[in-house]
């Protein structure tokens, strides 16, 4: 028992546990995304409205009321509406995922106490739903940027790879907290305040190059720094990404997941105890 434990708890046990659930996850993922909009008039469209209007807010709020502009871009509300979009989408799967963490297993309590259910495979299934939503945010950049300013460039087929470290990273922070949700109830409410603060600690309205020199070493050690500034760099404006931060943020992404996983599968065995 305590080398099954073991291997369970392994990066090797991690994939061979995505690997042997493939099929469940998807039903989950499938049912978690149409579950979400059942019973609504629109259904699906609401997850392209609402990227849609909090775009338009947004943009409305720091573009004209503060009369925002990107440093180094174009100077333009529509450029500075793009560069929003996206730093936008990159931190919306993030918090998502990272906010409903602690619920996710207090949620499923019957996962827990009445059948033999992968438990591992529910943070996966949350940052799924999220990826499908960012997806359809992309399909909006998509024809936002079609419109204003003509074919993305090429580069833009690159946001999968940019995105890497940050789906190591948020899978491995949603394992980490669906476990301490469980024993710590009020981990919920500190992480809603934690995402909060994140979202206006992040590069998202404005640059890092516009804060002064001293507060840079601070904006960089946000994981979300790298992924967002590169998204834009790949989507926007055409340039490659620095490899060099990239594998940082990979390897420390590759370690939170790990750790994360490994946490979640010690303690699992004392959930039907506290539930």
């Amino acid at each position: 028992m305590s080398q099954y434990r073991h291997r369970a708890a392994s990066p090797l046990g991690l994939v061979r546990s995505l690997r042997d659930n493939r099929e469940l996850i998807v039903a989950l993922t499938r049912r978690e995304v149409v579950g979400r909009y059942r019973g609504s008039v629109i259904g699906l469209a609401w997850s392209f409205l609402y990227p849609l209007l909090m775009l338009a807010v947004y943009t409305f709020v720091f573009s004209v009321v503060f009369k925002a502009r990107w440093p180094g871009g174009q100077g333009s509300k529509t450029e500075f509406a793009l560069v929003l979009f996206t730093g936008l989408m990159v931190y919306s799967v993030f918090s998502e995922c990272v906010n409903r963490a602690p619920s996710l297993v207090l949620n499923n309590v019957n996962y827990v106490k009445k059948v033999v259910f992968p438990l591992e495979i529910l943070a996966v299934v949350s940052f799924l739903s999220a990826l499908f939503h960012m997806l359809v945010s992309v399909l909006v950049w998509t024809a936002f940027y079609l419109c204003y300013f003509g074919i993305p460039p090429v580069t833009a087929l690159l946001l999968p790879v940019v995105l890497a470290p940050l789906v190591l990273l948020t899978l491995g922070l949603s394992w980490l907290l669906a476990s301490l949700g469980v024993y710590l109830r009020d981990v919920g409410q500190a992480v809603g305040i934690f995402t909060t603060v994140l979202m206006f600690m992040s590069p998202i309205f404005y640059a890092v190059e516009s804060l002064p020199k001293e507060y840079w070493p601070i904006m960089h050690a946000n994981p979300l720094t790298t992924t967002i500034t590169q998204a834009r760099q790949v989507m926007i404006w055409g340039q490659g990404f620095d490899p060099g931060a990239w594998t940082m943020a990979l390897v420390l992404g590759g370690l939170v997941a790990w750790m994360g996983y490994a946490w979640f599968q010690v303690t699992r065995k004392g959930f039907a105890d506290v539930l």
